[in-house]
Parts: structure tokens; C-alpha cells; sequence
């Protein structure tokens, strides 16, 4: 029979782990709570170091066509915004920092300026039809797009670089594959064409057989 690894009775458990998403967001109050409803926390020692992505995160953030990003504003409430466009669209610059272009949009501005007074982000990417999800905090800053020309050229396809304003550029703290679990899987337009397929060269063969 396989052994399990033994769970201190302890209400608290102290990790030195190098991963830093659950350092980093298991709050005393966090902490708390899960001692409340389970009886035992997950409190850790502060993480000083980024935990750079590896293919495997990068693999997944290139084949996303959307995230949702938040932010907190000067009265404390938090944003998300929705992002979408081709694959791909969000880059992996480097194990610690992912980039992207920001157009033309409803000029509220609420994700611009609420990272330029406080440049704490995180990111969900979500893949509905495999039920997975990968959650990435991370800091923030956004740049002018008419002074970096080089980024646009870099992070835009070609006809939409004219509508570029911004660049978004984010370096990671850390990362986090979330469970399967209530997850409703959903499919886009794209992919329901391609599941179709067979069905509709079944149909053409029958109706050919028909004819004949």
C-alpha cells in the first residue's frame, strides 16, 4: 500500500518551499479562516525569490486567446478586465515576464491607473474545454506605446499596431495550476468546427451514397 506523508497535528504548518504563491497570499487573516473551517493552516515563511515559468506554463499562456487581469484602485476596491485577441497575443518574454499590447478601447482607464499606484496583478488563464486554469500574480507596469515603437513591432500583428497605446508588462512573482473541479467546460467557434468535422463528411458520404 502506498505510504502518506504524516500531517503534524499542529494547527499551523510552516513551509520553506521556493514556490511563492501561497507565501505571498496567505495573509494571517487567510490563515485564520482555514484554521476555522479545517482545523489547519497552510501559513508560510515569506518567499523572497520569483518563480520563473517553465514550458509547461509557457506552452499553455501561448495557446490562450483571452485572460482576465485584476487590479486594486486608491479606494481599495478591486478590477477585472478581460483580455482577448489571437493566440499567442500574450507574450512570454522571459521565464519572469510576460507583455502585452494594449489598444484602443473605452477610454476609462481603470487597470492603467490603478497599477501606477499600485503595480500588484494577477492573472487568470482559463482553457474551458480541458478544465484548467492557471493563476499568475505578478507586478505591473504599463508603458507608452509611441515611445517604444520596438515592443509594438514586437507584440502586435501588423494591422493592428496603428491602434496600440499601451504596453502591458508584468513580472512574475509566482504561479498556480487551480483543480478541474467546477469548472463548466465551453468550447469556441473554432473548436466546435473542428469537432464537426467527421460529422459532416459522414453526412456528405451518406448523402453521395443516396444519390447514387
Amino acid at each position: 500500500m502506498e505510504s502518506r506523508p504524516q500531517i503534524s497535528k499542529s494547527p499551523t504548518i510552516l513551509f520553506t518551499m521556493a514556490r511563492g504563491f501561497l507565501s505571498q497570499l496567505v495573509t494571517p487573516a487567510v490563515a485564520d479562516a482555514q484554521e476555522r473551517y479545517y482545523g489547519i493552516s497552510s501559513r508560510r515563511v515569506l518567499s523572497p525569490q520569483e518563480d520563473p515559468l517553465t514550458s509547461r506554463e509557457t506552452e499553455f499562456i501561448s495557446d490562450r486567446d483571452s485572460f482576465y487581469i485584476s487590479s486594486v484602485g486608491e479606494t481599495g476596491w478591486p478590477y477585472i478586465q478581460h483580455r482577448g485577441g489571437p493566440k499567442g497575443f500574450l507574450h512570454v518574454l522571459s521565464p519572469v515576464e510576460l507583455a502585452f499590447a494594449d489598444y484602443k478601447g473605452n477610454r476609462q482607464m481603470l487597470s492603467v491607473g490603478n497599477v501606477s499606484t499600485n503595480d500588484r496583478t494577477c492573472l487568470f488563464l482559463m482553457d474551458y474545454p480541458n478544465k484548467t486554469r492557471l493563476k499568475i500574480i505578478g507586478r505591473t507596469q504599463v508603458l507608452d506605446a509611441r515611445k517604444h515603437p520596438e515592443l509594438v513591432h514586437a507584440l502586435a500583428p501588423s494591422g493592428l499596431q496603428p491602434s496600440v497605446e499601451r504596453i502591458f508588462k508584468i513580472s512574475v512573482v509566482s504561479y498556480d495550476w487551480n483543480c478541474p473541479q467546477y469548472i463548466t467546460p465551453r468550447f469556441s467557434e473554432e473548436e466546435i468546427e473542428q469537432a464537426v468535422v467527421p460529422l459532416k463528411d459522414r453526412i456528405s458520404e451518406l448523402e453521395n451514397q443516396l444519390k447514387q
